[in-house]
């Protein structure tokens, strides 16, 4: 496999996923990045994290992690809730209707590849890896932000 064929099937991932995210933004009203937040809490214990580990968990600077915030909280979705005994932190917690819109999610593209890269060998999986980090690496993108796959599913890992 030649650079030119490379480039091209990286153009085409990148391509079905910007695709499904906009599909998924104008059916459901919701980024994919606030799709993730919602996800984190729903996967959380009692459906709770505080904004730093929101931040942590989606890997996602402070500013970006308040603009979702902000956006998800004025539709609903989630509700802050002053932590006990100190009211300067507050815990990020998943309203009936975040639990309902995530009901309601799709089996997106992040979830089916997910399963797939499951089923296959636990080395093949290392090579993926590996080939993965190679390009990163190449293309000095190590530091670029990024949202950790969708998952809706608590099966899916």
């Amino acid at each position: 496999m030649d650079s030119l064929e490379i480039l091209t099937s990286m153009r085409k991932i990148v391509r079905a996923l910007s695709i499904e995210s906009k599909t998924i933004e104008k059916e459901y009203g919701l980024s994919i990045p606030q799709f993730l937040f919602l996800g984190q809490l729903e996967n959380s214990e009692n459906y709770q994290l505080s904004q730093k580990e929101l931040k942590e968990r989606l890997n996602l600077n402070s500013s970006t992690v308040t603009g979702i915030m902000n956006r998800l909280l004025k539709r609903g979705y989630i509700a802050k809730l002053p932590k006990s005994g100190d009211k300067r932190i507050n815990h990020i917690t998943l309203t009936a209707s975040g639990i309902k819109i995530l009901e309601r999610a799709p089996n997106v593209l992040h979830d089916r590849l997910a399963k797939k890269l499951d089923a296959i060998s636990k080395e093949d999986r290392e090579m993926v890896r590996k080939s993965l980090e190679i390009i990163t690496n190449a293309m000095e993108i190590k530091e670029v932000e990024a949202s950790p796959l969708l998952h809706f599913n608590p099966e899916v890992s």
